[in-house]
Parts: structure tokens; C-alpha cells; sequence
């Protein structure tokens, strides 16, 4: 497995996104199904903005500072996935909500994937070396460990509230 910070992200997106698709073909009636997935959604979301926010945006944002408007934005993004993803843990599956949320969580979402693929990561593997890199990304393996898995856990209410005050 390699631990180039990119890639691993990148990974990340791809497990993300058939999510996503699962629940967009589960149909109307698969109350049950969608809220496994949207747990799962939760999980993944939660662990992998984790990781961006407390190592990849600060240390890209201190070795590349042109970027700092991009990393901005993406922690203005992760913010309202944040808080889709808070609202959507404290609901259940058949409430007249649910669908609708989750669609303009995966809106959001995959336009913020799309843009750190297609925009930023370039930039960033442009800027960092190979070495810069995969250290990047030993240290969020190293935290994917501790990440919260949840969005209640103290850990993400923290990077929640950060994103109010800062």
C-alpha cells in the first residue's frame, strides 16, 4: 500500500463515492439499506476529514503558501460536510429529510473531491517531493488510528467548532 499522502486520499474518494452511488441506486423503499450506508458515509467522511484538517491542510498550507486560499476553502467545505454529516448522524433513515440531506451532502461533497483532485492535489504534488509525501501520508496512517470515527466524538466536535471560531 503506498503511503504517498495523495494517493491515500485519493482512495479515500474512490471508497466515498461508491458509497454515494449505493445509496443514489438503493431506490426509494430501502429505508434500512440507506441508513447503513449513510453510517458508513458518516464513518469515512468523518475519519477522512479528520486526517486533511489535522495534518494535510496545516502542513501543505506552512511548505506551500500560495496555497492558503485553497486550504481556505477547503476547510470552509469540510465545515458544511461537517455539519450535514452532524445532522444526519442525529437522524434516522425514514425521517422526510433523510434523503434529501444526504443528496446535498454528496453534492457537496463530490464538488469538493473533484476540486482537490483536479485543482489542488496537483498543485500540491507539484510543490511537495515524492518523500515530502509519503511522510505526509505515513503520519495520517499513523492518526487514521486515533481518528474519530464518529461525529460526536470530542476529537470531530473540535474540528467542528474550530472551523465556527477561526
Amino acid at each position: 500500500m503506498s503511503t504517498d499522502a495523495i494517493v491515500m486520499l485519493k482512495n479515500d474518494h474512490k471508497e466515498v463515492r461508491k458509497l454515494f452511488r449505493e445509496f443514489q441506486a438503493a431506490g426509494e423503499d430501502a429505508t434500512t439499506k440507506k441508513g447503513d450506508l449513510v453510517s458508513k458515509i458518516i464513518e469515512l467522511l468523518t475519519v477522512h476529514t479528520y486526517l486533511e484538517n489535522e495534518i494535510m491542510y496545516p502542513e501543505v498550507r506552512r511548505l506551500l503558501p500560495d496555497l492558503e486560499d485553497d486550504i481556505l476553502e477547503s476547510y470552509e467545505e469540510h465545515h458544511v460536510a461537517d455539519v450535514l454529516v452532524m445532522e444526519l448522524f442525529a437522524m434516522k433513515a425514514d425521517a422526510e429529510r433523510f434523503d434529501a440531506k444526504t443528496t446535498v451532502l454528496i453534492e457537496n461533497v463530490t464538488h469538493h473531491i473533484e476540486e482537490e483532485e483536479d485543482e489542488w492535489f496537483p498543485k500540491v504534488r507539484a510543490g511537495l517531493g515524492r518523500k515530502q509525501l509519503a511522510e505526509l501520508g505515513e503520519r495520517m496512517l499513523a492518526a487514521k488510528a486515533k481518528a474519530p470515527r464518529s461525529p460526536a466524538q470530542p476529537s470531530a466536535l473540535k474540528k467542528t467548532v474550530d472551523a465556527v471560531l477561526k
